[in-house]
Order: structure tokens, then sequence, then C-alpha cells
């Protein structure tokens, strides 16, 4: 299996804002077209958004390991029909944004936001990866005391910094930066 490089990892963002009385029909759309999404090669993973939980917006975040592989799915004819049977439940259309750097978790809502400053980029990545660097290592060590081959620098770090990693990106990033998005976008 190829390894994935970070600078690589490409992310769409989909903003959809469903007519009055078609949320139903756009549910069991979303769930045809995340199906048909996790076929594409290079495909990482998927996060929906839903404005207050239970509203009539939607923010779907999804994840490619390369930039054609994201470019393949947005071309693709699969998905093209997926958007045109879409679109009579949609106000104000297929919303897109690419994001193909590294801040993707800090992508404004709307395309008119400014960017949060980078210094608070910082702070809460920190405040997130901090924590994990010290609990993650002490939940190892009884397996490392177990099995020594594991328990060399090589080994214990490629398990430790996996388990910080994949949690950071897929799940508690999207979360935090959706929870303190008040203050990233104050100034």
């Amino acid at each position: 299996m190829p390894t994935i490089e970070p600078s690589n990892v490409v992310t769409l963002v989909i903003q959809h804002k469903v007519r009055p009385g078609y949320l139903p029909a756009y549910q069991a759309w979303l769930k045809r077209a995340l199906a048909a999404a996790e076929q594409q090669s290079g495909h990482l993973g998927v996060n929906v958004i839903r404005a207050d939980g239970q509203g009539d917006a939607f923010t779907t975040v999804l994840r490619f390991a390369e930039g054609w592989q994201l470019d393949e799915w947005i071309a693709s004819d699969r998905r093209r029909l997926l958007i045109d049977e879409v679109l009579p439940l949609l106000e104000g259309g297929d919303q897109i944004q690419v994001s193909r750097d590294h801040e993707f978790w800090f992508t404004p809502e709307h395309a008119q936001a400014p960017q949060p400053p980078k210094w608070k980029q910082a702070v809460l990545t920190y405040l997130v990866i901090c924590p994990l660097t010290m609990l993650i290592p002490l939940l190892w060590q009884p397996l490392f005391q177990q099995y020594p081959a594991l328990a060399g620098v090589v080994p214990s770090n490629l398990l430790i910094t996996l388990c910080i990693v994949v949690p950071v990106v897929f799940w508690i990033m999207p979360v935090v930066t959706r929870c303190c998005a008040g203050w990233l976008s104050a100034r």
C-alpha cells in the first residue's frame, strides 16, 4: 500500500441548502452520493456537518489522497449524474470548494470570510496535539513492556504518531474547529 504524504491530501468542501419539504429526499440522495464517493480511488474519508445539527444546510467535507484523484471524482460521469439528480432539491445549487493545502480544518464557512490568523491556527492545533502526545505514549507503555521489539525508537514512534494523526485529522480537528469557530473568526 503506498504511503500518503500529507502534502498530497486534498479536500473537497461541498455546501448544500435543501429546499423546504425536500429534506428526506436529500438525505436519501446524500447517502447514495457518499457511498459512490467512497468507491472513488484515493478517497480517505468524509464528514457531514449539518447546520445546528438539524437545519436544512449541509456541509460535506471529502478528503482524497491525491489531487488528480479528487479531480477525477469531480469530473466523473457518476458525480455529474448525482448532481443533476439533486439540483432540483437545492436552493443555490451545488457549491464546491477545493483545498489543496493543510489548512482545510480552518477553511471559513463562507467564501467571503477571511482565513483565521495563523497564530490562532497554531494555538488550536497545539492545544489538540499536545495532550495526545502525553497520553498516547502512556497508553502504549504496557504493550511496549510486554513486547520490547515494539518499544524501539522507530516502531514506537510509528505507532504513537499513527494514533495521534488519524484521530486528529479525521475526528478531533473537525469537531474542535466547529466548536471554536467564533474564536477563530473573531478579530
